[in-house]
């Protein structure tokens, strides 16, 4: 039974099984499939389609045009042992796919109280999204990926089945994980790594291709990558190299951005 109080649109298409709390809000063509429960604080936006036996728990925001399959777990206590039950969100943004059984968890006050996913991400089944993530827009993440709480995932990166990223890492825009690989530092943006630990392995040319780069930009991010990882140089050095390739070359300016904010390292 659906509580009455519940703001819940009336195009909204909800099975008589699932159950409704009182302070959901749900939007203009929601669907919600059998046995799923909608906790407090939830919010669905117009058009997303949550399916059979899923369970979300608030505060938890969801933006448009979502579709979330069956046994999910949205927005439920984050998995770390510092967490007293403090208001912390989950915020989801339109337009991904949340395939099957993923666990996406709520921040922590400790890492600022969001987990955040942005728009058009492609989630496969069985992911986790630790407390306090911040995950970018298009993104893939295949079967199994894992990331563990405060990781920073940019815009386009491809996670292969059952990468699993440690706490507090950064994953660079267009980066590429190899299946299984285990990453303990941050990666670059462009770059591909693979095995555990995670080395590099190239730049993600065939990526870049299909997201439009031309030819010559894509041979000046190779470039910048052999500086980075094929020379010999100290990273210092490397990244003094890096600013004066970056005068001419907007894409190289985001890979030498990305390296001063670097916190953990890099993979090297």
């Amino acid at each position: 039974m659906n509580d009455a109080r519940a703001t819940i649109h009336p195009s909204a298409n909800i099975d008589p099984s699932a159950r409704i709390a009182p302070s959901a809000v749900i939007g203009e063509d929601v669907s919600i499939g059998p046995w799923t429960i909608v906790g407090e604080g939830v919010e669905i936006g117009p058009g997303t389609t949550i399916a059979s036996h899923c369970v979300l728990h608030g505060p938890t925001r969801i933006g448009c045009g979502n579709r979330i399959y069956p046994f999910c777990s949205i927005g439920d206590a984050p998995q770390d042992k510092k967490y007293g039950g403090e208001h912390t969100v989950l915020e989801i943004g339109d337009s991904n796919t949340i395939r099957e059984s993923c666990t996406l968890n709520r921040g922590t006050v400790q890492g600022g109280g969001v987990t955040r996913i942005g728009h058009g991400n492609w989630i496969m089944a069985y992911v986790h999204v630790a407390h306090d993530c911040l995950v970018g827009d298009h993104t893939i993440m295949a079967n199994g990926t894992t990331l563990a709480g405060h990781v920073r995932v940019e815009d386009h990166v491809i996670f292969g089945a059952f990468t699993v990223v440690h706490q507090f890492c950064a994953i660079g825009v267009h980066a590429f994980t190899a299946m299984g690989a285990v990453i303990f530092k941050d990666v670059p943006p462009y770059v591909t790594v693979s095995g555990n630990s995670a080395a590099p392995h190239g730049i993600n040319a065939e990526g870049l291709r299909r997201h439009g780069f031309d030819a010559d930009v894509i041979r000046e991010i190779r470039r910048a990558y052999k500086t980075l990882y094929k020379q010999g140089h100290a990273l210092v050095d490397a990244k003094r190299l890096l600013v004066a390739q970056a005068e001419s070359v907007e894409e190289v300016r985001t890979m030498v951005d990305f390296l001063q904010r670097s916190e953990r390292g890099i993979v090297r």
